[in-house]
């Protein structure tokens, strides 16, 4: 018996093939359209180079013949005007005679009538020629029928979407066990757009991609480079993707902090305004992983504190406090104001720091803990982790994220 989606799949399927087999066309199309302007251009820059060749030798060449002819003309006429000159003073009178030879014989002796130029041999002169090599027809036939080739199936394809606040993970996988990747390329668009744009290169198989609007559909697609290889593999069949989740985002005009134009990045300032920069709103809720990238660091102080409170409490410098669970820069870890006896590193530039929380009771408890709500805390930085229980008075729905400096120039990415 038919599973009653079959009919739905197989037409989706043969969609697929359809509209992929028609880009397909179009692309060879237009590459090798492109392919022969640009060889019949570099054709015709060629042959405009090699003809100004040929007109730069015969004009260097020729001149120095043609000015030979000239003078060699320019003595014929000489010698010709000076015979004339002679039979006329022959034919004159004996008085008139002896004037015009006289005449005649001093100009004749002023004339160089046996000077004449040095003319090259002609094996001396240039002989144009053009040399062309027919095998270069052959090497362009070979590069040309080895030149493209087209593939059923990419070699890596889209494995997962994770939803995050203002972001979506993107994680890909192989398909193909024979092709080995050495880079992999992630493109995304809105649905509304018509053009894919990058946002990761590089040899990872998972990025999370931010500026995701909340509730607004994405395209996502990932191809690979093979090892040793320059061009790109066909591209994976594009995902669907959208986020849910509001974007954490900072309060806006806390004096001692500056905000990117999104709210997810701040940047201590030069002010000495002390204090806790807090969420804008408790938008991080249980379950989820809130993460914390730092972007540049200033001095370390141990009063430092990157963390989650259940509410905002101004008047306090840091976050290591009650109610509150925090990392210090120098890898200290504070609960409710009193410090671990686990420690994670220190936090460096390029550090990424999370916390992943999860409700462990509900409820009033018979314990003398001094709390009736308690949440599985888990923290993690530089490949190292410290987990705990965190007592709160009362159970929260959903929590503050909030960051304090002491010294300008710490910048630190939440999402």
């Amino acid at each position: 018996m038919s599973h009653p989606g079959a009919p739905r799949v197989c037409i989706s399927n043969s969609i697929q093939i359809k509209e992929s087999a028609s880009q397909t066309r179009d692309v060879l199309k237009q590459h090798f359209n492109d392919l022969k302007g640009t060889l019949g251009k570099l054709l015709d820059e060629r042959l405009v180079t090699l003809l100004q060749e040929v007109d730069t030798i015969e004009q260097e060449t020729i001149k120095p013949l043609d000015d030979c002819q000239k003078l060699i003309e320019h003595g014929v006429h000489t010698a010709e005007d000076l015979v004339q000159e002679g039979e006329i003073a022959i034919l004159g009178g004996v008085g008139e005679q002896n004037e015009k030879l006289w005449n005649f014989t001093k100009k004749a002796s002023h004339i160089q009538l046996d000077s004449l130029p040095e003319v090259p041999l002609l094996v001396d002169v240039p002989c144009l020629s053009a040399q062309l090599d027919d095998s270069i027809l052959n090497i362009v036939k070979d590069h040309i029928f080895k030149h493209g080739t087209v593939a059923s199936r990419p070699p890596v394809q889209i494995e997962e979407l994770i939803e995050k606040p203002g972001g979506i993970i993107v994680r890909w996988c192989k398909v193909d066990d024979d092709f080995i990747a050495q880079d992999y390329r992630l493109q995304f668009r809105k649905c509304t757009s018509n053009h894919f744009e990058d946002v990761y290169v590089g040899s990872e198989t998972e990025f999370i991609v931010l500026h995701i609007d909340p509730n607004v559909d994405y395209q996502f697609r990932v191809c690979a480079r093979g090892d040793g290889r320059q061009e790109w593999s066909p591209w994976s069949v594009p995902q669907m993707g959208h986020s849910t989740l509001v974007p954490h985002e900072w309060t806006a005009g806390f004096e001692g902090y500056s905000l990117s134009s999104r709210r997810n990045i701040a940047l201590r300032n030069d002010s000495e305004s002390s204090g806790v920069l807090y969420s804008s709103a408790p938008t991080y809720f249980c379950g989820q992983t809130l993460t914390f990238r730092v972007e540049t660091v200033g001095q370390p102080d141990r009063r430092d504190s990157i963390g989650v409170c259940a509410e905002k409490q101004n008047g306090y410098d840091s976050l290591q406090r009650d109610q509150a669970v925090c990392i210090s820069t120098n890898g200290a870890v504070f609960v409710n104001g009193k410090e671990m006896t686990n420690q994670l590193p220190a936090v460096t530039s390029g550090s990424t720091v999370t916390f992943d929380i999860e409700a462990v009771t509900l409820g009033s408890t018979n314990n003398n803990e001094g709390g009736n709500f308690k949440l599985r805390v888990t923290i993690s930085s530089n490949n190292r982790e410290v987990v705990f229980d965190w007592l709160l008075d009362q159970s929260c729905g959903s929590l503050y994220f909030g960051c304090s400096f002491f010294y300008p120039g710490w910048k630190v990415l939440v999402f």
